[in-house]
């Protein structure tokens, strides 16, 4: 790990290994070998075809290639493509390299007799396409999503138990009419678990058509074979056998266009904005005191100055979400363009959909940890907002138009931009006025504290 170039298989490694089983390379090669096996074994039960009906044995052997699959396997479809193995020469084509090992796999069994049916008037791309659409989909529900709740329940948790302390809002950066920072946590959970509903209902899209998407030589090959009815069975198989959620796609050139692909990495770099939006807001009340660190014995803040607890684990999570989104951006522009029917361009940029799976995944743990390290200083919040009494002055001009009084705002500007003052100060401003003495009561009873509108009422909506 030490030597590992990017950080998310080296220092990094211990957020990001839930991934591997889905966007390593072996775990690249598992799924392509998944969908080779699957094809062959829904060959074998289509009937009007050359080959022969498989045995339930022989399905479990078809199975047990992908489901034990392991390094040694990975590394000799590496080998087949790279140097060769066995009397195999090197392909220089990886997914060739698959279909070599998988026949070689079942050349020494009693499916000896059907090896030429391994990838049958297919183009690598059909099995490539399933195999990235199946990884992205189970590495979303049983991984990403998992992780993304964890981080939204715990801003919920944040925005109930907090929901009635009165904070002062800032709008450009300047005091202004104050809120709750329960009321503010729970918009960012409101906002974060709109989007995390929709990636509960994503569902990328799979074809299997052939070199070009016309079932060329499928339907030459069996003209009286319903080969559309034939692929939108198929993807319905994997689906339910699999447990996955997969969409049947017929019209493509010779790749999935990867239209899906792109709404998945949007709405992830949707859910990954909104955090970087929350983990500056954090940062801000941490720095004003507002929100305080639990100290961890041992650990060191700064490398000289020893009284410091950094918020670096909200650093650390911004910079990887920007990270991540960097990446998907670049796939947004990306995938979705290919030269005429295909171009072998997006082969590469496919391989790295773990690094911006990664990122990301590392954001959320990074923001889970400083959300279990912090807690609310109750009492500076509301000292703080207490030492900005001129907040009400929204409300107090407003009560005064209610009233019919003449240029309300122009005389609480007067009074109150661009100075410090009081809340006795504000009470002198009120007795000047030519109001009854019940409105003036009325007026007094506002302080920054209990002028937050509906904004507990909010927190817990």
């Amino acid at each position: 790990m030490l030597n590992s170039i990017s950080p998310i298989d080296g220092r990094y490694a211990k957020y990001t290994k839930p991934l591997e089983p889905y966007f390593s390379e072996a775990a690249s090669m598992k799924y392509k070998t998944l969908m080779e096996c699957e094809y062959l074994i829904a060959l074998s039960e289509t009937s009007g075809l050359g080959i022969r009906k498989f045995t339930e044995k022989e399905k479990t052997l078809l199975r047990d290639v992908y489901k034990n699959f392991s390094i040694k396997d990975a590394q000799i479809i590496s080998d087949i493509e790279l140097k060769g193995y066995k009397q195999i020469k090197a392909t220089n084509h990886d997914f060739k390299a698959i279909e070599y090992f998988t026949k070689d796999k079942l050349s020494v069994t009693s499916l000896k007799d059907s090896l030429e049916w391994v990838h049958f008037a297919l183009t690598s791309e059909d099995s490539s396409n399933i195999a990235y659409a199946l990884m992205l989909d189970e590495s979303l529900h049983d991984v990403i999503l998992p992780t993304m709740q964890e981080v939204v329940d715990k801003v919920g948790k944040l925005a109930k138990e907090n929901k009635s302390i009165p904070m002062l809002a800032r709008t450009h950066g300047q005091p202004a009419s104050p809120t709750t920072m329960g009321k503010e946590f729970n918009i960012f959970y409101s906002r974060l678990n709109r989007q995390l509903e929709q990636l509960k209902k994503y569902r990328p899209q799979a074809k299997l058509n052939g070199a070009t998407g016309n079932y060329n030589a499928l339907t030459v090959a069996y003209p009286k074979t319903d080969w559309i009815k034939f692929s939108e069975k198929f993807i319905k198989q994997i689906n339910k056998q699999r447990n996955s959620n997969l969409e049947f796609s017929l019209l493509t050139t010779q790749i999935e266009s990867s239209d899906s692909y792109v709404e998945l990495f949007d709405a992830i770099r949707r859910f990954n904005t909104i955090l970087i939006d929350f983990n500056q807001d954090v940062w801000r009340y941490i720095s004003d005191g507002w929100i305080g660190q639990k100290m961890k014995e041992g650990e060191v803040g700064s490398s000289t100055m020893p009284h410091k607890i950094n918020p670096w684990f909200l650093e650390n999570s911004e910079g990887n979400l920007g990270m991540a989104n960097a990446i998907f951006n670049f796939f947004g522009g990306k995938l979705p363009v290919s030269r005429l029917q295909r171009d072998l361009s997006n082969s590469t940029v496919l391989r790295n959909i773990g690094v911006a799976m990664g990122h990301s995944l590392i954001g959320y743990k990074y923001l889970t940890n400083q959300l279990g390290r912090i807690e609310i200083n109750k009492e500076k919040v509301v000292a703080d907002l207490s030492s900005h009494p001129e907040v009400v002055a929204e409300a107090i001009q407003t009560i005064l138009r209610r009233e019919g009084v003449k240029m309300p705002y122009e005389k609480l500007k007067k009074l109150t931009r661009g100075k410090q003052i009081t809340l006795a100060d504000i009470h002198t401003f009120i007795d000047s006025l030519d109001i009854t003495d019940k409105v003036k009561k009325e007026l007094k009873k506002i302080t920054p504290e209990n002028y937050i509108g509906l904004a507990s009422k909010l927190a817990g909506m």
